[in-house]
């Protein structure tokens, strides 16, 4: 589908032509004639915007699958009234209490809960709302494991050609840096990690996950990788109001860019990079407080 196309609906007897649908629409995708809201533009975002908006009901964006904001775990509700009641210090509260997980249980995590957790990640905003997302779920720790030895396939090949000296020197001298910045910052620690899953002791890449989900972009995403760590985002924190830990991995996420024959050994078709990967389990691990941030670089211009 033309991810312009217009399928928005006008019910012309429902419509009291208030025009608040005309306010909100990004498109100019809808006119006010004759006291009625029309369809006289020729594309559309398809954000809903002007159903959202409307008091009568009036209007339907044929776009939008109505199933995408039902779940299995909880019930959204349909009727907004802005912040739908959620306080800044709750909201602040669950942001500031999520934290990476790295101690996993072996319990694994229902179909619906990921299928829910896919949907929240839609709700994450996507540039020009194309939502061209993708979503590869890895729904058991065995499928974790498998993409996980992809992974670290590529790094011992990576760490081989780190360990060549004449290689690393050769390559910078002619500009390409690199494999020998590579080597001074992640190599040693790289090694180590392999050797421990080598040795079955621990697993250092998804730390324990019994799942994983893969975010990836078709085509006509305006902005990919912004729109990926957003929907990831959403993910992260939907996990932790469900009492799931998350990880976001992104030595997966540079070993997919830098070989593309993972991805395809995966059914990922080329097209759609991965630009986000997001190790989830039961957490094996509680947090007693609030740890806070670092301080930031911050400007008022």
């Amino acid at each position: 589908m033309n991810p312009r196309e217009v399928t928005t609906v006008i019910d012309a007897d429902a419509c009291i032509g208030c025009g608040s649908c005309i306010r909100v629409c990004p498109s100019d995708t809808i006119s006010l004639q004759g006291g009625t809201a029309r369809v006289t533009g020729d594309k559309s975002l398809g954000c809903g915007h002007c159903a959202g908006v409307c008091p009568a009901g009036a209007v339907t964006v044929k776009a939008i699958d109505p199933e995408m904001t039902r779940f299995s775990s909880f019930s959204l509700n349909q009727k907004t009234d802005g912040n739908q009641g959620v306080s800044s210090a709750g909201l602040a509260s669950l942001m500031a209490s999520r934290r990476s997980c790295r101690n996993y249980t072996d319990r694994q995590i229902p179909g619906d809960i990921l299928m829910d957790l896919i949907k929240i990640g839609c709700l994450a905003p996507s540039g020009t709302n194309s939502q061209e997302w993708t979503f590869t779920c890895l729904d058991n720790r065995e499928k974790v494991l498998d993409f996980g030895l992809l992974i670290k396939n590529f790094f011992e090949s990576l760490n081989k050609k780190a360990e060549n000296l004449v290689l690393r020197k050769s390559l910078k001298l002619m500009g390409y840096k690199a494999l020998d910045n590579y080597y001074q910052e992640y190599y040693e620690s790289v090694k180590e990690a392999m050797e421990e899953m080598d040795r079955g002791n621990r697993d250092r890449l998804f730390h324990g996950a019994t799942a994983c989900i893969l975010i990836g972009s078709r085509p006509d995403a305006s902005c990919p990788k912004e729109d990926a760590l957003l929907a990831a985002g959403n993910i992260a924190l939907g996990a932790h109001a469900m009492g799931l830990g998350s990880c976001l991995i992104g030595f997966a996420v540079e070993a997919m860019k830098a070989d593309p024959s993972i991805g395809k050994k995966m059914n990922i078709p080329a097209k759609e990079p991965i630009h986000a990967v997001v190790g989830l389990g039961y957490p094996d691990e509680s947090y007693l407080r609030v740890t806070g941030r670092k301080k930031p670089v911050i400007r008022f211009n």
